[in-house]
């Protein structure tokens, strides 16, 4: 997809993205762009820490569903990328909704035994839940979720804490 803006370069190398392209991307203040090089073409893109361990993020998805009967998922800031469970289908590879957005936002840890709409994605789910946000550098740089359409535990959110804190601390290395 081609657009037809153009945009000056300052003096110090920088310029500016139209906020309707950000907005279209879900690019906010203070995400990560990764710069590549095509030929004569320069290509930004989202960055994701995260998103580079996908395999890693889908072993520990399945680690914990083998546990417990709930589904359970990973996300970044913008894209649910590993999913184990009865959601699995549904989730895998889907942008976040506006619900896990604010979460990300509000660094939200939390247990929610009674069952709430929750937008996980462009859709609402009606579903208890726990979650916990990983935090690297000072940073969320994604979420990790249970979620059941029957009840969580309190086992559940420190299940999640375990794991946002052990993908922590495998990226802060």
């Amino acid at each position: 997809m081609k657009t037809g803006i153009v945009r000056r370069i300052d003096e110090l190398g920088r310029i500016v993205i139209p906020k309707e392209i950000r907005r279209s991307l879900r690019i906010k203040e203070g995400d990560n762009l990764e710069i590549l090089i095509d030929n004569e073409s320069i290509i930004l893109k989202k960055y994701s820490v995260i998103k580079n361990l996908n395999e890693f993020a889908q072993n520990i998805t399945d680690a914990i569903h083998s546990f417990i009967t709930n589904s359970v998922l990973i996300t970044d800031t913008n894209s649910i990328l590993a999913v184990s469970g009865p959601l699995k289908k549904e989730l895998l590879n889907k942008t976040i909704g506006i619900d896990l957005e604010s979460k990300i936002k509000r660094r939200e840890e939390m247990l929610e035994k009674h069952k709430k709409p929750l937008k996980i994605t462009d859709s609402e789910l009606e579903c208890t839940y726990a979650v916990s946000p990983i935090i690297v550098a000072g940073d969320v740089i994604g979420l990790v979720m249970i979620i059941s359409k029957e009840n969580v535990e309190d086992t559940d959110l420190k299940l999640t804490k375990i794991a946002a804190k052990f993908l922590a601390n495998h990226l802060e290395m």
